[in-house]
């Protein structure tokens, strides 16, 4: 039976789990954080590699400004389908492109020298009793942040559902030597069907791109990886040739999501479900849910709220609004018309464009002057 007492056990140490044990010894440097992953870092995990800036500066925030040394951001955007309707431009906010092997790795290394403690360990069981939560009969915590990905085992063990048929996707993902013409561009390329389906290519800056293909999985439907590497070459030809460490993932997208708060247990991130359903774009909702939680984790007292309610009501004024807004323009934009009306109001107006960037890969809201030039679009 587990003995010692630690503030905050975080359950998977990538970016939702390192922010959160990272935001707790930042937010008071005497907790004992323990920090648990099934793998050593560095490590891969399966994913377009893409960090907004948004992250970054949540990042910044936590003293962890170092992740994206030595990856120069990556301004020009493309959006369209290959059948024709297309934008291209430059983002207000340029992204980066930091293999997850890397960021990751970082992001270990920053929580862990600003206090918080490390082991690796695979997650069985986790169980509430009176003011303790305890992990596999090992550890006992007063706070447990769940964070760890698609397939949480903590989720499970809360007794909550995975996503159903239209709130879960499937992608594959490569490192390809990347085309000359995209060797400073991200591209994203849409499927005519079966909406939110698309390719992408992103260089990195070292001679390769990050290159993939996602689709929603629907009832009765679960591509193959032969089927989806195919698609990802229909759309951007010859973007995959050569490319190496094919992995495939899930994910549980933000139209669904559990409650975030189960007793002294939190979610964040992908275990949250918390993946943007038409961008796929999950680092930034990671990082933000993480950094909420493991400060609603170490505040919470006699005469406070405790971490969940306080966690909950954060979590609903940071991301709320939005999390409806995606999943109204992920529904509509279920008709190809619509995206392509959206693309030539982008195409016509810069501010149209940096909102529809803003609303797939930050904190982005379906304002009436964005939906007014669509709408526009329509007829145009």
């Amino acid at each position: 039976m587990a003995e010692d007492i630690w503030d905050l056990i975080v359950v998977g140490a990538g970016p939702a789990g390192s922010s959160a044990a990272l935001a707790a010894v930042r937010t008071r440097p005497d907790a004992r954080v323990l920090l648990l992953d099934r793998a050593d870092f560095p490590r891969d995990k399966s994913c377009g590699d893409g960090i907004a800036p948004h992250a970054l500066d949540v990042l910044t925030g936590l003293g962890a400004s170092e992740v994206s040394r030595g990856y120069a951001p990556v301004a020009s955007l493309h959006l369209g389908y290959r059948s024709g309707g297309a934008v291209h431009g430059d983002m207000a906010r340029p992204a980066h492109v930091i293999p997850r092997r890397v960021f990751d790795a970082r992001l270990v290394t920053a929580a862990r020298q600003a206090g918080a403690e490390w082991a690796r360990h695979r997650v069985r069981t986790v169980r509430q009793h009176d003011e303790y939560v305890y992990v596999d009969e090992t550890w006992r915590a007063r706070v447990v942040v769940a964070a760890d990905g698609a397939e949480s085992a903590v989720r499970r063990g809360l007794g909550l559902a995975r996503n159903g048929d239209g709130h879960l996707a499937m992608a594959i993902r490569g490192y390809a030597p990347v085309r000359t013409d995209l060797a400073t561009q991200q591209r994203i390329v849409f499927a005519d069907r079966d909406w939110p389906a698309y390719a992408w290519s992103f260089p990195i800056g070292d001679g390769r791109a990050n290159v993939g293909y996602g689709e929603v999985l629907r009832a009765g439907r679960s591509p193959t990886r032969v089927q989806l590497m195919e698609r990802l070459d229909a759309l951007i030809p010859g973007s995959g040739d050569g490319a190496t460490d094919w992995r495939g993932h899930h994910l549980p997208l933000s139209s669904q999501r559990p409650r975030p708060d189960h007793g002294r247990v939190l979610l964040v991130g992908d275990a949250l479900s918390l993946i943007n359903p038409m961008t796929g774009e999950g680092i930034y909702y990671a990082v933000l849910s993480g950094m909420l939680a493991g400060r609603a984790a170490v505040v919470a007292g006699p005469t406070r709220p405790g971490p969940g309610p306080r966690y909950r009501a954060e979590l609903r004024r940071e991301l709320g609004t939005h999390l409806r807004h995606t999943t109204v323009a992920t529904r509509l934009a279920r008709e190809p018309r619509i995206v392509k009306a959206g693309l030539r109001a982008a195409d016509r107006n810069p501010m149209v464009f940096d909102a529809l960037v803003e609303l797939g890969l930050g904190r982005g809201l379906l304002t009436a002057r964005t939906v007014g030039a669509v709408a526009l679009g329509l007829s145009g």
